[in-house]
Formats: structure tokens, C-alpha cells, sequence
């Protein structure tokens, strides 16, 4: 049996998937990995991109049931506003920082 690190949760954004994660033997970045996709654009940016009922319509017809405290939130975490979390998690394994359990998708979002 291959031992296991830390299990780690990746979030994906409201339109692709999460990961977990584990900790490798000896990885070489004080024991760390990826925390997330990253952003590629502001809050700001990506509310300007696309409006809110138009992201719940999106997601909704991927089977993904959203609801946000507000449309402007909602807008905000537009899923094009990130990085590509499966390659961000992809590149991080290939670097020996950890290796893939599960990838998640998602069913529903809520939004504060």
C-alpha cells in the first residue's frame, strides 16, 4: 500500500469540477500543492463579461442548479473568470506535488 499525504480539496469554480487530493512522500514544496484554479480576471472584469441570469441560464443547462444572493455575485464567479482547474491539478501531479482521489462535479451552487 502506497502511503497517503494530507488530503487536500481543490474548488473548482460553479461550472467544472473540484478535486481531492493527497499529499505525496517527500514532494518538494514544504508539503503543499495547489490551493484552487486562480483567477484570470477581477470580480469587476468578469461582471462585466456576463450578467448573472445569463450564467444561471448556462449552468442550468449543463444540469447545474444555481441560486446567488444577488445576480451582480453571481456574475462575479463566472467560471471564464478562472484557470483551467484540471489543468492547474494536472500540472501539479505531473510535478510530483500530489496525486488526483477524486474529481468532483458539480450538481448545485449556492452563492452568499
Amino acid at each position: 500500500m502506497v502511503p497517503a499525504g494530507q488530503p487536500v480539496l481543490i474548488p473548482g469554480t460553479m461550472g467544472t469540477a473540484s478535486y481531492v487530493l493527497t499529499g505525496v512522500p517527500r514532494g518538494e514544496a514544504f508539503h503543499s500543492t495547489c490551493h484552487g484554479a486562480g483567477r484570470t480576471q477581477s470580480r469587476h472584469q468578469a461582471a462585466r463579461s456576463i450578467t448573472g441570469e445569463q450564467l444561471r441560464d448556462r449552468l442550468e443547462a449543463q444540469g447545474i442548479v444555481v441560486r446567488g444572493a444577488t445576480w451582480r455575485g453571481l456574475a462575479e464567479e463566472t467560471p471564464s473568470a478562472y484557470k483551467d482547474v484540471d489543468a492547474v491539478v494536472t500540472a501539479s501531479e505531473g510535478a510530483g506535488l500530489c496525486r488526483k482521489v477524486a474529481r468532483l462535479v458539480p450538481l448545485g451552487v449556492v452563492k452568499g
